[in-house]
């Protein structure tokens, strides 16, 4: 990757690149642009979990041309910024990158390992550096962040070059959460959001990364609304902000589960979503937002054969 990087760089073809480099602490990765001065520091391993699709809609407004690195689901968000002329592909050279399925540090953690200085990939294991001593896991796929479980496959969507090979990490149905949510009663199901909503502190993470919160101007950062960038004030706060987020990507949202990754609550907010994706399968079809660039998604593209609106609930893909 750095060796393509820098012949790119050379050649005058892009003049920066979008990519991961270490963070503060060694087992951290985070987005950075990179030029021709310190594209040696970029980093590509199993911690780079970050979408970097979002970063590029910022970048849209300098000069030359960026070069960005795909992982297999990053292209799915990197083509509905697309569709949503968020980004300028006429200044975007993309490069598909293989993935393995990103580790989640944090279950790590759960795992007792505390202290974590480094995290070094041997094949399937992990050989983690701690301020303890040194530990094994002996299935990198017990660790995986939960959005590589619900991974929507190896291939990469977007054409480009194509550099490393990518694995299938998906595990059962990504939907089997959100069908658990759906058999509570309403009092259960409304406990288990006041819970897990409580959780938040209004840190604005979970809109920051998400590639379909790409608005200029947010409507929560209005003064006027009373609820701009600041703590929520009660429950109802609390409801407003996730639930009209949830409203807003729906039918745009790509599943890359970037918000609950970035959450530091670990409110598992890519639930939500989840819901509405399912909800949409279910009366209008399998659909997967951004799997092509300028596809209109269903609840913006009005068909005949589109369930009534006195349509309240639907099992099975059978309109009831």
């Amino acid at each position: 990757m750095i060796e393509r990087a820098r012949e790119l760089l050379a050649s005058g073809e892009v003049n920066r690149v979008l990519a991961w480099e270490k963070g503060e602490n060694d087992f951290d990765r985070t987005p950075a642009v990179f030029t021709a001065d310190n594209v040696d520091s970029l980093v590509y391993d199993g911690l780079c979990g970050p979408n970097l699709s979002k970063y590029l809609v910022g970048e849209m407004e300098k000069e030359g041309k960026i070069l960005v690195f795909l992982k297999p689901c990053d292209s799915y968000s990197y083509n509905q910024l697309a569709t949503e002329h968020r980004i300028d592909l006429e200044k975007v050279v993309p490069i598909a990158v293989g993935c393995r399925g990103k580790i989640d540090v944090e279950k790590l953690r759960a795992k007792g390992i505390k202290g974590i200085l480094s995290v070094t990939e041997d094949g399937d294991k992990l050989l983690v550096k701690t301020l303890y001593g040194d530990a094994v896991v002996e299935n990198r796929k017990e660790v995986l962040l939960d959005k590589c479980l619900a991974c929507k496959g190896k291939e990469h969507v977007v054409e480009c070059e194509v550099i490393g090979e990518s694995e299938d990490t998906t595990e059962g149905d990504k939907f089997g959460i959100v069908a658990k949510l759906e058999a509570m009663t309403p009092d259960e199901r409304f406990a288990f959001w006041r819970g897990e909503l409580s959780k938040c502190i209004r840190c604005n993470a979970c809109r920051n990364v998400c590639p379909a919160c790409s608005c200029v101007k947010c409507v929560f950062d209005n003064p006027n609304t009373g609820v701009a960038n600041k703590a929520a004030a009660d429950d109802f706060e609390e409801n407003m902000f996730h639930i009209i987020r949830a409203f807003h990507v729906a039918g745009r949202c790509t599943d890359c589960g970037e918000c609950s990754r970035v959450c530091p609550q670990h409110i598992p907010l890519h639930l939500l979503n989840r819901k509405f994706i399912k909800d949409i399968n279910e009366i209008y079809g399998g659909y997967q937002a951004g799997a092509e660039i300028g596809q209109r998604h269903p609840l913006e593209n009005f068909d005949k054969g589109d369930c009534e609106p006195s349509v309240v609930h639907v099992r099975g893909g059978a309109r009831k």
